[in-house]
């Protein structure tokens, strides 16, 4: 299973697509972590052709009248994708290890790690404010692994570059 994850894309349309385009074509699932910020945001989540999932972010109250159209969640949402469970939330206020995955955003800062059987990642800034670095994730479950794979690259630049990171179950 492949399952793309981004967070924190605020107004940045243009990124968040470039973002989603780079993962589609081999994930079946897309998960943002809150902050998309405008209507438009959910319009290319939606457009992506995959299935989604998505929390609000502490920027995302003035997209509280559309809950129901895109099937926004509050936080922290617990759900599960065949056998895996996770928790997805935007501000890192629920980081026990109560699931499998645990998925969050709000720092603006690339993090993964492996602890006591749990899988926390938090896929950065799509929209390269902290620094001018656009970010997003990739996570592979198998059976016995997960594989964490980020993609970054500079505004300015054309390519992302990638970063690998594996934990065994």
């Amino acid at each position: 299973m492949k399952i793309a994850i981004v967070s924190d894309s605020h107004y940045k349309l243009d990124y968040l697509a470039d973002c989603i385009n780079l993962l589609k074509e081999e994930c079946e699932y897309l998960i943002h972590a809150g902050d998309f910020c405008t209507q438009e945001a959910l319009d290319i989540l939606e457009n992506s052709n995959l299935k989604t999932i998505k929390v609000f972010g502490n920027n995302d109250y003035s997209l509280l009248h559309l809950t129901q159209k895109y099937n926004i969640k509050q936080e922290p949402y617990y759900f599960k994708i065949e056998d895996i469970s996770f928790k997805l939330m935007h501000l890192p206020y629920h980081l026990n290890p109560d699931t499998n995955i645990v998925i969050f955003g709000h720092t603006h800062k690339f993090h993964t790690e492996y602890i006591n059987k749990t899988l926390f990642v938090n896929p950065g800034e799509v929209c390269a404010r902290e620094m001018p670095i656009i970010s997003c994730v990739k996570l592979e479950i198998n059976e016995n692994e997960y594989i964490i794979t980020r993609f970054h690259k500079k505004t300015d630049e054309n390519n992302f570059k990638k970063e690998e990171y594996k934990y065994v179950k």
